[in-house]
């Protein structure tokens, strides 16, 4: 390809997309800029599909580079290795509006890789990579219906802002992430502190017409491109394979989904299966795939129908109804704080764990922060489905879905000058079949009351669907989804807050033509939903707890002077370590001057609050000081007050009465109160001995 320049402008900023220069091997490339952000996004496609492959291999890693912000990768290997999760999470923001994109029955191995090659904090490089992956498959020979916009939008003063600043999105009440097509949105990402659902509707209308004007751009730029799509081969189905599957099995599968309890229901769907893939083994022997197809088509075509035009769901609800809610808190004695959330067949258990600030997770990543002071992770093995499956390390989606909890409740937490703590959460999947991500939100908000956490508001989670007729536009909009509806569905939208507003938003959209209407008819059937599991979760437990757990550590905090802070560490960490050692507490020391101190015993903070108070106070003249007799010369004797500070009592002050030798009065490891009775200009002190103590 010939290099081509195309510019636009997106929020008030130049956009500039550079194509055809480099890498020239790739099925599609550009690279996209915006001020100092540049982006590279590459994308290419196998020749043919892999043998046996029934679905399509999509592959979207968003590649981050420490170059690209002047910064050399921590760990010894001083290289980039594993993704981070911010990393992960930005992946699956490429990925989510893409993958409705390609056609049915296109298997071939597709990977987009973009990779941010400069990035200045004020212009982030998500919307961009984003973008740039709808132009590399649009201008490549990849068959794909986009283009697809994305935009970043946030909210101050009642102002939306496109693509805020950090400084603007620190303000911001929302922290909202949209993409789709000039007909559609396909996928929303959104944190938010308790906001309305008006707000949040406005917000995503407005992401959209932003988003028609880059579509309209990049159409423009295949246009002048004269863009030809390659010829690939789509998988497709027989048509007497699929005739004489129906003839044989729809009113069988009929009467099979008359069966409410997926539990009767599901062996009888496997052995249906297994008697149709038999009756025509001889018949079409080299069509095992396209009548499993066939049958799965038909059960979503029933399913869906049942739905649209008889009202019924797969398990018998309403459309409105939320499956039975039962929830308990702590049943773990020695977690700090632990609870179940059951809605149906999912269940979840998240527990709470405190500790020191200086506990709380470190990032290296693209975007300014650091340091992660809440963490809520997310597990789901495969017994949750009932499924043999060896542990596995955590996967995009259980990233995903932890950092989506995580999202929904940071509004809610107390500030590090309320609680000065890091807080984990882990949620683990007991069973599925549904929002377990929804669920793991209203169980580690049971948690974290159970915990003691002064949350500002409960926070509960439901996820919505959709079944849409494509022909008659008869729509269904379902609550609280199970499996089954979210993978035969049309949209999941899974909306979380707290009974005064939203404060997380996951919404995919699998089909073209979700309008204002379904979206606002959506998010007022959540936010009913919403109320109603928060009634249920509040009656386990209405308030976070009084008091931590014993076994939970006791912080206490206090300030000195920042000028003393090299006294109380002292020498290559001498004086603060002693205080460690005999206290048995965990110190955390800021530059301003904060002092943590943290143990699970409260007298052993009160002694080593005071050392530290002391080494950070001068002496001051005729005060007393309670001390330990360090060293004994002829002349008088040491006397520690704190770690690394001391002053002598000369043997003429340890009596009233003559004293022969310093050992006839006090020996080393004696404790001792002592006055102070002379400073001098080097400050050192003289004191006498008031008494000895026990």
């Amino acid at each position: 390809m010939k290099e081509s320049i195309f510019k636009t402008n997106i929020g008030g900023r130049e956009v500039i997309v550079q194509l055809g220069k480099y890498c020239g091997q790739a099925s599609g490339h550009c690279i996209v800029r915006c001020g100092d952000t540049v982006v590279m996004v590459n994308t290419t496609m196998s020749k043919a599909p892999r043998p046996g492959m029934d679905f399509f291999p999509l592959q979207v890693d968003y590649e981050e580079k420490m170059y690209s912000i002047g910064k050399i990768p921590g760990g010894w290997k001083r290289r980039e290795g594993k993704p981070a999760d911010s990393a992960i999470l930005r992946s699956r923001l490429i990925d989510r509006p893409l993958r409705p994109l390609f056609p049915k029955g296109f298997y071939n191995d597709v990977t987009v890789i973009a990779t941010p090659l400069s990035v200045d904090m004020d212009i982030s490089p998500e919307p961009l990579s984003m973008l740039g992956s709808s132009i590399a498959l649009s201008v490549s020979d990849i068959p794909f219906e986009g283009p697809t916009g994305a935009v970043k939008v946030g909210c101050v003063d009642g102002k939306y802002i496109v693509n805020p600043t950090v400084e603007q999105q620190e303000k911001s009440v929302i922290d909202l992430t949209v993409s789709g097509t000039k007909e559609a949105i396909l996928m929303v990402e959104a944190g938010a502190k308790e906001v309305s659902e008006e707000l949040m509707l406005n917000a995503i209308l407005f992401a959209h017409e932003e988003i028609k004007k880059q579509v309209a751009f990049q159409e423009e730029i295949v246009k002048k491109l004269g863009v030809k799509k390659a010829e690939v081969k789509f998988d497709e189905i027989p048509e007497e394979v699929d005739k004489a599957v129906r003839e044989y099995a729809s009113e069988k599968l009929d009467k099979i989904l008359e069966e409410f309890d997926r539990h009767v229901r599901d062996p009888q769907e496997e052995a249906l299966t297994q008697e149709v893939q038999e009756h025509f083994a001889e018949i079409y022997p080299e069509q095992s795939k396209a009548i499993g197809q066939v049958l799965y088509n038909m059960k979503k075509e029933k399913v869906r129908y049942k739905i649209l035009y008889k009202g019924i769901r797969p398990d018998g609800r309403k459309t409105t109804q939320i499956r039975p809610l039962w929830s308990e808190v702590g049943l773990l004695p020695r977690v700090h704080g632990s609870a179940v959330f059951t809605r149906g067949e999912t269940q979840v258990l998240t527990t709470c764990t405190l500790g020191m600030l200086s506990e709380a997770q470190e990032l290296e990543g693209l975007d300014n922060q650091e340091f992660k002071r809440y963490m809520h992770q997310y597990n789901m093995p495969g017994y949750t489905t009932g499924e043999a499956k060896a542990l596995r390390t955590p996967g995009r989606r259980e990233i995903g879905h932890g950092a989506l909890a995580e999202r929904a409740l940071v509004a809610v937490l107390p500030s590090e000058e309320e609680f000065p703590y890091a807080i984990r959460t882990v949620s683990d999947v007991l069973s599925s079949n549904g929002s377990t991500s929804q669920a793991s939100v209203c169980g580690s908000t049971l948690a974290l009351m159970d915990a003691g956490v002064p949350i500002k508001a409960p926070v509960a989670g439901i996820a919505m669907g959709l079944m849409k007729d494509k022909d008659s536009d008869k729509v269904a909009i379902l609550t609280d989804i199970q499996g089954l509806e979210d993978f035969l569905g049309d949209m999941d939208f899974k909306v979380a807050g707290t009974s005064k507003g939203i404060t997380a938003i996951q919404m995919d959209i699998k089909i073209h033509g979700i309008d204002k209407n379904i979206l606002s008819t959506a998010l007022e059937q959540a936010r009913v939903g919403r109320l109603e599991i928060l009634k249920s979760m509040l009656k386990t437990l209405k308030e976070p707890r009084k008091q931590l757990s014993k076994y939970a550590p006791k912080i206490v905090t206090f300030k000195i002077d920042p000028e003393k802070i090299r006294d109380v560490i002292g020498t290559g960490g001498k004086v603060i370590n002693q205080i460690i050692a005999e206290t048995n507490v965990k110190i955390d020391i800021k530059d301003e001057g904060d002092v943590y101190v943290s143990s699970a015993d409260q007298a052993m903070i009160d002694k080593a609050k005071a050392m530290i108070i002391a080494i950070a106070t001068d002496f001051e003249l005729n005060c007393e000081y309670e001390g330990k007799v360090t060293r004994i010369t002829q002349f008088g004797a040491f006397v520690e007050v704190a770690p690394g500070k001391e002053g002598m009592i000369h043997i003429s002050k340890l009596s009233k009465d003559h004293v022969e030798k310093v050992e006839d009065v006090v020996n080393v490891g004696d404790k001792v109160l002592v006055k102070t009775i002379k400073i001098d200009e080097r400050g050192r002190v003289d004191m006498k001995l008031v008494e000895k103590l026990k």
